[in-house]
This record gives structure tokens, C-alpha cells and sequence, in this order.
């Protein structure tokens, strides 16, 4: 049997899409910053096909590393070139899309902005005795997992149970975006 002489061929693993949702940028005066800046150094430090969605602190982009490992690169670089040292949680697209499809309020659909779906990370906990007691006019919650969901028909910045809910749910990190901003980054994520 003769042997092949051409060189094996090494396959490199594939770039996954990865969405980070960084919390507490661009709000209120605070945590400040310039997204186009921000997508210039991730791109600089190999990160692939980075864009943004709005300035709030959602980004895409793909790499070929480990979840874990992104994190931390992402947080490196906001603290080393930016000052900001922020959480970032990173989720696949996979998990974006189960969070949407897991939505246990349909009614919000009608109104994607009374729907806030917040990733959380580390151990989490949730007083629901004490939030249900907060809740009027309808509003409602839901933890599945990671991923908590508060629908507030009528507004976010009028509800107690969203004013207080760092007393009853307790998690290592937590960021929230609305139904209309998971979408777009998930329609985003597609590009």
C-alpha cells in the first residue's frame, strides 16, 4: 500500500456567533461608552464580524473560542482600554432564541417594550412571595432557568415589582433588555 505524501490537513474549529450584553453602559450619564471605539478594539484584539445594536451595550460578534475565554477577553478590554469594569454576559445565539421562544407572556407581543427579559448569572435566587406582593395591574413574572421575564403592562418606570427587584431576585450578574431590543439583536445576529 502506498502512503499519501500530501500533508495532513489541520481543521481549525468554527467561529460560533456570540452575543454579549453588557450592563450598565451608556445609561444615565453613566458607563460610558463609544461603541464604535468598542467595536474597533474588539475587532483589533480577533474578534470577528463585530457590530452593535443600539448604544446600550449589545454585541456581536463571532470567534472560535470558548465562551469563558470570550468573557473574559471582552472584560479585559473594557477594563484595559475603556476604565469601565462592567459584567458581560455572553449567551449564543441558541440560547437568545430559547429565552424568546420560552416568552410566558404572549400578551407582550402586542407591546414589546412591557416585556423585560433579564440573563442572569451564578447562583440564583428568587423571594417569589415577596415580588408577587409588589405586582398590580397585571404585571407578572417568570424565572426559567437564567432568564427571568417581568411584564409590566403599564410601564416599566411606573412598576414596583421592577423598582425593587434587586431585593428579591438575587443572582451574580443580571442585565435586562425589553422583548423589542432581544429581537433585533437576535434578527442582528442572523447577519
Amino acid at each position: 500500500t502506498k502512503r499519501s505524501s500530501a500533508p495532513a490537513i489541520l481543521s481549525r474549529p468554527m467561529a460560533q456567533t456570540w452575543i454579549a450584553l453588557l450592563r450598565g453602559i451608556n445609561v444615565g450619564g453613566t458607563g460610558k461608552l463609544p461603541m464604535a471605539d468598542f467595536r474597533a478594539a474588539l475587532s483589533a484584539a480577533g474578534f470577528g464580524n463585530v457590530r452593535s445594536y443600539i448604544q446600550s451595550g449589545n454585541i456581536i460578534l463571532e470567534s472560535e473560542l470558548g465562551c469563558e475565554t470570550v468573557e473574559s477577553r471582552i472584560k479585559d478590554i473594557l477594563q484595559d482600554e475603556f476604565g469601565l469594569d462592567r459584567p458581560v454576559l455572553l449567551r449564543s445565539v441558541d440560547q437568545l432564541r430559547t429565552a424568546l421562544a420560552d416568552n410566558p407572556f404572549s400578551q407582550a407581543e402586542a407591546d414589546p417594550e412591557t416585556l423585560h427579559i433579564m440573563f442572569l448569572t451564578g447562583k440564583v435566587s428568587l423571594d417569589e412571595a415577596g415580588l408577587r406582593a409588589l405586582c398590580d395591574k397585571g404585571e407578572e413574572f417568570s424565572l426559567l432557568g437564567d432568564v427571568f421575564y417581568l411584564y409590566t403592562p403599564n410601564g416599566y418606570g411606573r412598576s414596583k415589582p421592577a423598582e425593587k427587584l434587586d431585593r428579591f431576585l438575587k443572582a451574580e450578574a443580571v442585565t435586562a433588555r425589553n422583548l423589542n431590543s432581544c429581537q433585533k439583536i437576535l434578527a442582528l445576529s442572523a447577519n
